[in-house]
C-alpha cells in the first residue's frame, strides 16, 4: 500500500468534514468515527495535527466538534498527507548496491512514480473528491 492507515483515516476525515462544510454545526468526532469505522484514540490525534497545521478548527464544549479551516476547494490531499504522514527520502549510510546504470535507472524510475504521485496528490482538493462522491454509495 503507498499510503500509511492514518493518512487514509485523515483523508477521509477531511472528506467527511468537506461534506458538512456548509453546516453551521461542527461535526462530532464520534460521529465520524462511527460512520467509517476509524479508531476514535486514533482520530483524535489525527485531527489535532490537522488542527494544528491549520487545516481543521475545532469547537469546545457540549455542541463542539470540528470542521475545515478552509474551503474544501483549498484543501489538497497533499496538503492532508504532508501533515500526518510526511516520507522524508530516506538516506541510505550502507547502500550495498553498486552504482551501475542498472540501479540507476531503477532508481530513477521510483523517482518519476513519486513525482507523480506528489502531482496528483497536489491537483485534487476534497471539493473534487466530494463532487465525484455525489449519488455514490458503497455498501459492504
Amino acid at each position: 500500500m503507498l499510503f500509511s492507515a492514518k493518512a487514509e483515516y485523515a483523508c477521509v476525515a477531511m472528506l467527511e468534514l468537506a461534506a458538512r462544510h456548509n453546516d453551521p454545526k461542527p461535526a462530532r468526532l464520534a460521529d465520524i468515527a462511527d460512520k467509517h469505522g476509524i479508531p476514535p484514540r486514533f482520530l483524535v490525534q489525527i485531527l489535532l495535527d490537522l488542527k494544528r497545521a491549520g487545516l481543521v478548527a475545532s469547537t469546545r464544549g457540549a455542541a463542539g466538534g470540528y470542521g475545515l479551516a478552509r474551503s474544501p476547494d483549498e484543501i489538497t490531499l497533499f496538503d492532508v498527507i504532508r501533515v500526518v504522514d510526511p516520507r522524508e527520502q530516506p538516506v541510505r549510510s550502507d547502500d550495498p548496491l553498486q552504482p551501475t546504470v542498472y540501479v540507476q535507472n531503477v532508481r530513477d524510475v521510483w523517482e518519476q512514480i513519486v513525482e507523480a504521485q506528489q502531482a496528483i496528490l497536489k491537483e485534487t482538493t476534497l471539493s473534487d473528491l466530494i463532487q465525484q462522491s455525489q449519488g455514490l454509495q458503497y455498501v459492504i
